[in-house]
């Protein structure tokens, strides 16, 4: 087996909280990881980063009956461009489902949110929706982050 040196092993670092930012803001897939008794599911989805929060669309099923009773969740988005060449995000925070209609005179986050949403699909909850089927809103409370790269030293990079 060949020997490498520690000069040519990936750097491993932490993101600031802006480069975790940034990363979250460029992207609009991720997974969302949520657990019940002693079961793990993690599925992707597609979201909208926007003041501390990430928001989605999905429909009703099995997850929503889980997060209705286990609300803690947590969401990770990847940039990989190669094996040792990557940056990861993870956040942890309560998911919320959103209801169209609200009391007079309370806050509308529903609408907010579809402001939001129409930014990565235009047409979210219009006529020409490419996915009518995923008729419920849900935001997510970044809570906590982190986020770790790899990279390769410079002299590596071509």
């Amino acid at each position: 087996m060949p020997q490498t040196s520690g000069m040519d092993s990936p750097q491993i670092g932490e993101l600031s909280p802006e480069e975790i930012s940034a990363l979250l803001e460029r992207n609009h897939v991720g997974r969302i990881a949520y657990s019940m008794h002693d079961r793990v599911n993690i599925e992707p989805i597609s979201y909208v980063h926007s003041a501390g929060w990430l928001y989605g669309r999905t429909s009703l099923g099995a997850k929503l009956a889980t997060l209705e009773k286990n609300k803690w969740v947590a969401f990770e988005v990847d940039e990989v461009k190669s094996l040792l060449d990557w940056q990861s995000v993870v956040v942890h925070g309560g998911i919320y489902i959103l209801e169209p209609e609200v009391p007079p005179g309370a806050k509308n986050e529903w609408a907010d949110a579809l402001t939001i949403l129409r930014r990565l699909l235009p047409a979210t909850f219009r006529e020409d929706d490419p996915v009518p089927f995923r008729d419920i809103v849900f935001r997510i409370a970044i809570q906590e982050t982190t986020g770790k790269r790899s990279s390769r030293p410079a002299h590596h990079k071509s």
